[in-house]
């Protein structure tokens, strides 16, 4: 059943605006930004990097969890969630502050495969505290159409897996090197990835920045309404483990 909330607790989110699934159905054309200055792409991978690719989602989950900011852009502005991803548990949890835009969505979230929890605040720290607040949590279902920041939610989740992909098939599949680039001092190397859930229509649209030993630093994703790429930036602070919001199921 779904549930409806006063206007006064929490003000229909501005910063819904479109999703397309787990992973990125109908994904828009994606935008590389880097300062790359050696050979570019796209070609076709080596078979390191192959290797690499495959592994990456697997490296996150052997992690067991990763800190993580997802910035979500929108023709008013951005929407940044600073917070951490659990990989084994698939919950996310963090901050949301609202850039170039109000304030009336900051706060806090958590989110699993099919449900966000949302709780406002008026004064919203610059990081999520350890332990959620045990009230005022607002549920709602992760929506598989129309927003896009419940795509770079579901993207983030997706962003972990328990083995790794098949090597053989992230080629046949779209898989290819665009460029070298650096995070945070890191020398990496910038790959598409493929379609979402094998669709080979999509592939090309997410981009990975990974290091050299399978390390994702970075992915960048096409979403159908937003106006640029939605940025996801792993490491830039501390992993918290996620604690589940009190009285929420984690999704298997």
């Amino acid at each position: 059943m779904r549930t409806r909330f006063p206007r006064r607790r929490w003000p229909r989110p501005r910063w819904v605006a479109a999703v397309a699934g787990v992973a990125a159905v109908g994904v828009a054309t994606f935008l590389v930004v880097g300062n790359d200055s050696g050979p570019t792409g796209p070609r076709a991978l080596t078979s390191d990097e192959v290797n690499r690719l495959a592994i990456t989602r697997f490296r996150n989950y052997e992690a067991g969890g990763r800190a993580v900011t997802i910035t979500v852009p929108s023709t008013a502005g951005e929407l940044v969630i600073a917070g951490s991803v659990d990989y084994r548990t698939k919950i996310g949890y963090g901050v949301v502050h609202g850039t170039g835009r109000d304030s009336a969505s900051d706060g806090l979230v958590q989110w699993n495969s099919t449900t966000v929890f949302f709780h406002p605040m008026a004064n919203t720290p610059a990081k999520a505290p350890a332990s959620p607040p045990g009230s005022d949590w607002y549920p709602r279902s992760l929506r598989t159409s129309g927003a896009s920041l419940d795509t770079s939610l579901a993207i983030v989740l997706g962003l972990g897996s328990d083995r790794p992909d098949n090597a053989q098939l992230l080629p046949q599949n779209g898989a290819a090197w665009v460029s070298q680039d650096q995070v945070d001092g890191h020398q990496v190397d910038v790959m598409t990835g493929p379609g979402a859930r094998g669709r080979s229509d999509t592939a090309g649209n997410v981009r990975y920045w990974i290091g050299s030993d399978g390390t994702m630093y970075r992915v960048q994703a096409g979403v159908a309404s937003a106006p640029r790429p939605v940025v996801i930036e792993f490491g830039t602070h501390t992993y918290v483990p996620v604690q589940p919001v009190p009285g929420a199921t984690p999704a298997r």
